[in-house]
C-alpha cells in the first residue's frame, strides 16, 4: 500500500532535492563529536520538519491548528485507553495545546519532557493498582458496565476514579476469560465437530489438545483464580517492557505525532524500524503469515500472506483485533496497550509451533485462533492462474497478490512478467474471459502496473504523477501491441490500494473491462519516498539518526481524477460485510484530499456494458446468498458501536448469547460453494507429479475459488459480456486500433 517506489528510482530530481538539502542543513548542524540525547532530539526536530516542509507534496502549515493535531495524537498515542493520565495532568497539558508549532520552530522540548516524565511517574503508579485488585476475587453479581469506547471516554477526575477505571477494565478481561474457559469446559471434546471433521492440520491438533485436557469441570472459583493470574502475568509482562523503554523510544512517539499530521503516510523510522522495514520490503516472511499494525490498544490484522497459515486457516480476517496471545496450550497472554514490536515477538516462533490469538471479530465477537507456524514462501505472493468451464464455455482467472519487482536484478521475476505468462497461458487454453482478481492487493511497483495495464489496452496513456509545484508527467505504456483483446473483469476490495487502484482506474477509464466488488477501493493515490536522514549530516556523532517517510507525490488517473481518498468506484457493486462502514483513506482525518487535474490525451474504447452490468445487479438482487450478505452487513454497521459491556456475569452471558445467535445465521455464508471446478494448466499438471507440495498448495486456492460467490458472479458477467465481445474486440494492426466485426 505504501510502496510505489520504483517511480521515485528514476525521478532525479529527488535526488537533486536531497543535494540541495544537505548542503542547507548543514549550515546550521552541530559540529561537537559527543552530545546528549535531548541535543539529538532537537536535530531530529529540526531535521524531519525541514525536510518534510521541503520535499512533501503539499505540507500542512505548522500553526495552532496543526499544533491542536499534533497534541491529540500525541495523547493517543500515549495513553490510548486513557489508564495513565488523570484530568489534572490533562488540565495542565492543554497550556501547551495550541504552542506545539512554536516548539517545534523553536527546537522547545518542554512539553515533551513534561509529558514525558508524567507518564513515567503515572505508570509506576498503576502498577499499585492493577497488583491490588487482581489480588482478590471480582464480585460479578453487582450491576455494573464498562465502555471500551476510550475515544468519547473523559479522562479519571482523580487517583481515586483512575483506580476505578482499572478495576472494571481488569474485570471485564477476567469475565471474557472466564466465560471462554466455562464455554470450554460445557463442549466435550468428542462432540466438537467442527474441529473433528475439518480437513486442517490446526483444526486437528486443537481437537487432539482437547482430548488431552482435564476433562473434569473446574469450578467457578477455580476459573476465576486462573483468570486473574492469568491478567496478572500478562500485566506484569507488560509493564516490563514499559519499563525497558528508552526515552528516544518515547521521543520516536513524538517525533510521529508530529510527522503523521502532514498525512496518514509520513513516518519517521527509528534506526531499528528502518532495518524492519527494510526488510519488509524485500519480502521476508516468517510466522503465521499476516501483516501487523498497531490499533488503539491492541495490534490489527492489516493483511493476510496468501498461501500462508492464517489465510489458508480462513478464520482470521483482515480488520480483526488481536487481544491475547498464547503459545500453544499456555496461558493467552493480554497484549492491551504492549507495542506492536512485542507483539510481534509473541506471534513469531519456529515452525510447527502453535500460537492462539484471542481476537475480536468485526462484528463484535471474540474468537480464540489456534494457527499452526510456518515459513511463508515467497512463491505464494506471485501471481498464479487457473481455468474453469462455466455454460458451456472456458474462462481464465488470474490472481495477483502484489505489483512485485526487484530492482536490484532486472532479470529476476516481476509482476508483468509473470502476468504476460499467464495470460500467454491462458490464451493457448482459448479462454473465453479472464478475472484480474486484485482483492486485498495493497499495490506495489508503478512500473508494473504500467506494464501490466499495457497488456490489456493499446499504446497510451495508463497514469498521471504530478510532484509539489512541478508539471505533471504522463507515463504512458509505449508497446503498441494488445496480449489480449477478449472480455475482462477485474475484482477488488475496499483493500485494493495505490497500485491496484491504478490499474482498475485505467481499465475503466479505456472502457476495457468492468470493475467489479466492493463499493469502492482503499483510496491510497500517493507516492512515497524513503530518505535516510544521516545522509544531512555531516561528521555525525550522535548515532543512526534513522529515516523518513514522506509522501512526494500524487497519481492521478488518465481522465484528471485522483484516485487519493475517493479511490475507484466499482461499476459492479458486490455487498460484503464492510458494505456499510467507511474504510480506507476516506476514514482517516488527515489524509490528503481528493482532487482533479487535466485529463491525458487517450481513446475510450466504444465498448458499451450497461446493459451486462444491469443484468448482474439483478442476478445479485435475486440471489439468497447475496441478500444474506447485504444483511450481515448492515448488522455488523450496527455493532461496531456497541461498546459497552456489562459486568454482571449473567447479563454478560445473555449478551454475549444473543449476539452468538444472530450471528450464527450468517455462519452459512462460509458454507457456500458454487459447484464450479477450478484446475490448473496444463503445464502444472505436469509439475504436480514431482513437486506435490506444489500441488497441495494450488489444491488449496481452487478449493477457495470454489467457495468463492464473488468469482462465480464474476464468471456469470463474462458470460454476459461474449455478444459485446465479438462485436468490440480489439485488436492491433500496424500500430493502429481498429474494431473487428
Amino acid at each position: 500500500m505504501n510502496a510505489i517506489l520504483s517511480y521515485m528510482k528514476r525521478n532525479y530530481k529527488i535526488l537533486a532535492f536531497v543535494a540541495i538539502l544537505a548542503v542547507a542543513l548543514w549550515s546550521f548542524m552541530p559540529k561537537q563529536k559527543a552530545v546528549s540525547d535531548p541535543e539529538k532530539d532537537k536535530l531530529l526536530l529540526e531535521l524531519i520538519t525541514f525536510v518534510i516542509e521541503k520535499g512533501h507534496y503539499d505540507p500542512a502549515k505548522i500553526d495552532d491548528t496543526f499544533s491542536k493535531g499534533v497534541y491529540k495524537s500525541y495523547l493517543e498515542s500515549l495513553d490510548p485507553s486513557k489508564r495513565f493520565f488523570i484530568q489534572s495532568d490533562i488540565d495542565e497539558f492543554s497550556k501547551y495545546e495550541d504552542k506545539i508549532d512554536d516548539m517545534i520552530l523553536n527546537k522547545d522540548l518542554s512539553f515533551f519532557d513534561l509529558t514525558y516524565n508524567r507518564l513515567q511517574q503515572r505508570i509506576k503508579e498503576s502498577e499499585g493498582f492493577y497488583k491490588d485488585i487482581l489480588a482478590k476475587p471480582f464480585d460479578f453479581t453487582t450491576n455494573e458496565e464498562f465502555s471500551v469506547d476510550y475515544e468519547k471516554m473523559p479522562y479519571p477526575k482523580n487517583d481515586a476514579d483512575l483506580k476505578k477505571r482499572w478495576e472494571k477494565q481488569l474485570k471485564l478481561s477476567v469475565l471474557s476469560t472466564i466465560t471462554d474457559k466455562q464455554k470450554i469446559q460445557e463442549t466435550p471434546a468428542d462432540k466438537d465437530k467442527d474441529a473433528k471433521m475439518a480437513n486442517d492440520p490446526v483444526a486437528n491438533k486443537a481437537f487432539e489438545d482437547k482430548k488431552d485436557e482435564d476433562t473434569k469441570p473446574k469450578s467457578f472459583e477455580e476459573l476465576e483464580k486462573e483468570a486473574r493470574e492469568s491478567s496478572l502475568k500478562s500485566l506484569n509482562d507488560y509493564f516490563d517492557v514499559i519499563d525497558d523503554l528508552e526515552r528516544d523510544e518515547w521521543f520516536s512517539v513524538y517525533l510521529n505525532a508530529i510527522a503523521e499530521r502532514f498525512d496518514p503516510h509520513t513516518f519517521y523510522f527509528a534506526p531499528d524500524d528502518k532495518e524492519k522495514f527494510d526488510t519488509s520490503m524485500r519480502g521476508s516472511l516468517e510466522g503465521i503469515g499476516a501483516r501487523l499494525q498497531k490499533k488503539g490498544d491492541y495490534v490489527e490484522i492489516s493483511e493476510l500472506i496468501p498461501g500462508g497459515p492464517a489465510w489458508r486457516g480462513k478464520e482470521l480476517e483482515q480488520g480483526d483485533l488481536i487481544m491475547k496471545v498464547a503459545q500453544g496450550k499456555d496461558a493467552p497472554v493480554d497484549i492491551a496497550g504492549m507495542r506492536l514490536d512485542d507483539t510481534v515477538k509473541k506471534i513469531k516462533g519456529p515452525k510447527g509451533t502453535e500460537v492462539r490469538l484471542t481476537v475480536k471479530k468485526v462484528d463484535g465477537s471474540i474468537k480464540v485462533i489456534a494457527i499452526v507456524r510456518e515459513v511463508v514462501e515467497l512463491e505464494e505472493t506471485y501471481a498464479k492462474s487457473s481455468v474453469v468451464k462455466k455454460d458451456g464455455k472456458t474462462y481464465g482467472v488470474i490472481y495477483l497478490p502484489k505489483f512485485y519487482i526487484d530492482f536490484e536484478d532486472k532479470n529476476s521475476r516481476d509482476a508483468a512478467k509473470d502476468v504476460a505468462l499467464e495470460v500467454k497461458r491462458l490464451k493457448e487454453q482459448k479462454v473465453d474471459g479472464i478475472i484480474m482478481d486484485l482483492r486485498d492487493n495493497g499495490g506495489g511497483s508503478l512500473k508494473t502496473v504500467v506494464d501490466i495495464t499495457g497488456l490489456f489496452v493499446p499504446q497510451g496513456p495508463v497514469v498521471q504523477v504530478k510532484s509539489a509545484g512541478k508539471q505533471k508527467e504522463v507515463l504512458n505504456d509505449t508497446d503498441s501491441s494488445v496480449l489480449y483483446d477478449g472480455p475482462l473483469v477485474v475484482l477488488v476490495n475496499n483493500f485494493s490500494a495505490s497500485a491496484s487502484e491504478i490499474f482498475a482506474a485505467a481499465i475503466q477509464d479505456y472502457h476495457r473491462g468492468i470493475i467489479m466488488g466492493s463499493k469502492h477501493t482503499y483510496g491510497k493515490g500517493t507516492v512515497q519516498n524513503l530518505i535516510d536522514l544521516n545522509q544531512f549530516v555531516r561528521n555525525n556523532s550522535m548515532g543512526d539518526l534513522g529515516a523518513l517517510k514522506t509522501t512526494t507525490q500524487k497519481f492521478y488517473r488518465i481522465n484528471g481524477g485522483s484516485t487519493q481518498r475517493e479511490g475507484v468506484m466499482s461499476d459492479i457493486v458486490m455487498p460484503d460485510r464492510y458494505s456499510y462502514i467507511d474504510m480506507g483513506e476516506r476514514d482517516v482525518d488527515n489524509a490528503m484530499p481528493w482532487d482533479k487535474i487535466d485529463p491525458a490525451n487517450y481513446k475510450p474504447l466504444a465498448a458499451n456494458f450497461s446493459g451486462v452490468i444491469a443484468s448482474s445487479k439483478q442476478r445479485m438482487a435475486n440471489n439468497a446468498q447475496f441478500k444474506l450478505m447485504d444483511e450481515n452487513a448492515k448488522w455488523v454497521f450496527e455493532k461496531k458501536d456497541e461498546n459497552t459491556f456489562s459486568l454482571n456475569i449473567d447479563k454478560f452471558k445473555a449478551d454475549v448469547a444473543k449476539s452468538e445467535a444472530t450471528a450464527k445465521k450468517f455462519k452459512v455464508l462460509n458454507d457456500y460453494k458454487n459447484n464450479l471446478t477450478f484446475e490448473a494448466l496444463p503445464y502444472e499438471k505436469a509439475l504436480f507429479a514431482k513437486e506435490p507440495l506444489l500441488a497441495e498448495k494450488k489444491q488449496r486456492w481452487y478449493e477457495s475459488l470454489s467457495k468463492d460467490i464473488y468469482v462465480e458472479e464474476a464468471l456469470n458477467v463474462l458470460g454476459d459480456m461474449q455478444p459485446a465481445a465479438k462485436s468490440n474486440a480489439v485488436t492491433v494492426k500496424k500500430d493502429k486500433m481498429v474494431k473487428t466485426r
